[in-house]
């Protein structure tokens, strides 16, 4: 079983979308990644801070899943980071309308001694100094470090974010935040660069179109299943990085082959993850739903083919 250290918030959310509301949920990278992680025979922990105001049974829902909490941070009277966000008709955009970082804005992460030693490392979207500090305290080089960013670190942060870049070995981000972060348009080209500033793997997310892999000469196309309904994006990018970090960690294989794979998997979790508001179609996915889907990936990849 390997070991899985995951970085990021636990948050509560408040969303809006065109098929109703809530008032604030669970919510938070690091809750995503860990629920989607959570799959898989992996031994996980997450590290992150939350206010006292965060209910007991959130975090009993992720003990319950076999996560690790001793290196997160109740702070007595503190108030847990929470962002609220009403999505557009079409899904793929949203408004930002209220982010408070309350215990979040003083956060020295801590990873507990017996993390220290982790196989994979999942750094979620946080400031790239809250990322480095991470990496600085592994007693050992892990097998892979993944980093998950977007544009607010490239606009606000840029030269922090270059220099945890260059410690890791996977960037997952989306095709705009690809296009920013190398001034290509070209996902391809977008790719080659941004290897040469450290990565050996770039994963670009495309949302409902799927998402590529590159390593080196090497591409890799997993396409989004197609879903009837999309009830919720929240989070898909997030579940998407703890179903790749997870199988990672499970398999204990770092090759382009078992990314591949990893991709497959993050992608069929993602797929679930919009189904419902917030964390709950993750909280209780069963394993059968799981394979089933993945079975549907593969009818939807699969073809026989004659070269001349």
């Amino acid at each position: 079983m390997g070991k899985l250290l995951i970085v990021g918030t636990v948050a509560f959310d408040e969303i809006e979308t065109p098929f109703g509301k809530t008032d604030k949920i669970l919510g938070g990278a690091a809750t995503f990644i860990g629920l989607a992680a959570s799959q898989f025979e992996v031994d996980s922990a997450i590290v992150s801070i939350v206010g006292d105001d965060l209910p007991e049974e959130y975090l009993d829902l992720l003990r319950n899943k076999n996560i690790d909490l001793s290196g997160v941070e109740i702070v007595k009277g503190g108030k847990t980071f929470y962002w609220k966000g009403k999505y557009h008709n079409d899904l793929n955009s949203r408004d930002t309308l209220a982010t408070e970082l309350n215990t979040l804005a003083d956060f020295n992460p801590v990873v507990p001694d017996n993390f220290k030693d982790a196989d994979i490392v999942m750094l979620g979207n946080l400031h790239p100094n809250t990322q480095m500090s991470v990496i600085e305290q592994m007693k050992a080089t892990p097998k892979l470090i993944v980093l998950d960013t977007m544009n607010f670190w490239m606009d606000n942060a840029l030269e922090e974010l270059e220099q945890v870049i260059k410690h890791i070995d996977v960037i997952t981000i989306n095709d705009a935040e690809a296009r920013q972060l190398t001034d290509e348009y070209s996902l391809v080209k977008a790719a080659e660069e941004i290897q040469k500033m450290g990565p050996k793997y770039v994963v670009i997310k495309k949302g409902e179109h799927g998402a590529l892999l590159f390593h080196n000469e090497k591409v890799f196309f997993a396409p989004a299943l197609p879903l009837e309904e999309v009830f919720d994006p929240t989070g898909a990018g997030d579940t998407f990085a703890g179903g790749f970090s997870g199988y990672l960690a499970a398999t204990d294989t770092i090759s382009f082959a078992n990314l591949k794979n990893a991709v497959i998997h993050g992608s069929n979790l993602a797929s679930f993850c919009v189904e419902r508001f917030g964390t709950r179609r993750m909280q209780d996915l069963k394993r059968e739903e799981v394979n089933q889907r993945l079975h549907q990936f593969k009818t939807l990849t699969q073809f026989d083919i004659e070269l001349k």
